[in-house]
This record gives structure tokens, sequence and C-alpha cells, in this order.
């Protein structure tokens, strides 16, 4: 945080607290206990994820030239921040748990005229999936390099799948998305005009395609697992980590 100078809200520091409180019954705890570690370990570490993927893109509009991003709370990793409580936050967390699919959160508000250029804006929408994708790319690490008991080795390989897979449905070219935010900046105007009127509900569309369209949900699974493998991601440790997750169907 020294680049901004500013520490990490109180709050995320809570909610990292309580996700390796989660961890910890995971590798510890038996049964149904084992199980709720596991589902809060899965669920508190895509809620610290949502946070670090925002603040990606603030810090990068930041040094980018939007300075305004600082004052609006975004560098400080406070979750109340980037979010709307029910359409933001409980939504997407509702449908991980009901369904394994991280629809995307939280949002933060940049001044693209502030910004220095079009390379940066890009830049600037690149930057959340790509900490999700560094974000799996470290747990897959952890995983892959310790012995870990196994209900913890199942919950964090299910979430280093997770943030593979939201890396994948983020970088679509699909309104709405930051995918569609990184070649944004080079389309016509009326282009974008026309993209902003779906802003809000095409991801949503897309969730539905995913769910009552088995051939889209399995193109998108099956480009995360092959993601996943890329980075020595357990497969059976991440489908393990699922059953647990859903573990009410």
């Amino acid at each position: 945080m020294r680049a901004t100078g500013l520490a990490p809200s109180p709050l995320f520091l809570i909610l990292v607290a309580a996700t390796v409180a989660s961890g910890a019954l995971a590798a510890l705890a038996i049964g149904a206990a084992r199980t709720a570690g596991i589902v809060l370990l899965i669920l508190g570490g895509w809620a610290v994820a949502l946070c670090l993927h925002e603040f990606g893109h603030a810090l990068t509009a930041y040094r980018g030239g939007d300075r305004s991003v600082r004052a609006k709370g975004y560098l400080t990793l406070d979750i109340r921040r980037y979010t709307d409580p029910v359409m933001s936050l409980l939504l997407p967390l509702a449908l991980l748990a009901l369904g394994g699919i991280p629809l995307p959160g939280g949002a933060v508000w940049i001044n693209r005229a502030a910004l220095r250029s079009r390379a940066v804006a890009s830049a600037v929408s690149l930057a959340g999936p790509l900490t999700n994708l560094a974000l799996g790319a470290a747990l897959t690490a952890v995983v892959g390099t310790s012995r870990l008991p196994e209900g913890l080795a199942a919950g964090l390989s299910c979430l280093a799948l997770v943030q593979v897979f939201a890396f994948v449905l983020n970088i679509l070219p699909v309104p709405g998305l930051d995918g569609f935010g990184v070649l944004e900046p080079y389309l016509p105007a009326q282009a974008r005009r026309f993209a902003g009127t779906f802003g809000w509900y095409a991801p949503l569309l897309l969730f539905v395609l995913i769910i009552g369209v088995p051939a889209v949900g399995n193109a998108l699974f099956g480009a995360s697992f092959a993601v996943f493998a890329a980075l020595g991601g357990d497969r059976e440790a991440a489908i393990a980590g699922f059953q647990e997750l859903l573990f009410w169907r």
C-alpha cells in the first residue's frame, strides 16, 4: 500500500481473518463442521477476491491519471466502497453458493476522461481479471507445494478454480464485463453508446445462458478447467471442494 499511502480497511482485515479462520475449520474439523469450514472459506475468499479485483481496477486508474479513486475510498480495500449490498454482494455470493458460478460483483466508478490514454483505459479494465488469475495461480501453488489437510486442500482448490472461472467469465467481450471494457476505448462512440444500454443486463443474460444452455456452461467450465490445469491446479481436489460448496444438492 506504500504507493497510495493508505492502509487496508479494518473491515477488509476482519474479512481476511474470518476467511483464514474458516480455512482452519476446514483443515481441522470433520463431518458437517468441515463442510461449513469449506463453504465459508470459499465464500469468504470470494469476498476477499472481490475487494482485490476492484482494488486492481482502482490502483491502475490511480496510476493512470484518475486521482478521484483515492477520495472515493477505492484504495482502502473496504468492501463497502465497491458494492451495493444486494446487487453486487449478496446476489453474487448467493449465485456462487447455489450454482457455483462467480457472477461479477462489485464496481468502481472510474473517471475515464482523466486517464492518460486509451491503452491506460484498457489496462484499468484488464487489471481486475488479471488479479483473479493471479490469485488462482497463487492458490494452486500453495496447494501444489504444501502437504495440506484434505478439507483445506479441497477448499483452496475450489477457490482457485472459482478465481480462474471469474477470469474466464470477466474476460469475455460482453457489455458490462471487463473484457468489453478492454475493447471499449477503441470502439466508435455509437458502438459504445449502444453497448452501454445493455451494460446492466448482459451479464445477467449470460448467467441465464450458462444455466439454461448446457453448451454455453460446458464451454466456459471447460475453458476454466483448461486454464486451471495449465496453472497446475488439482482437478480432483477442486471438484471435491465444489461438492462441499454445493452440499445441499
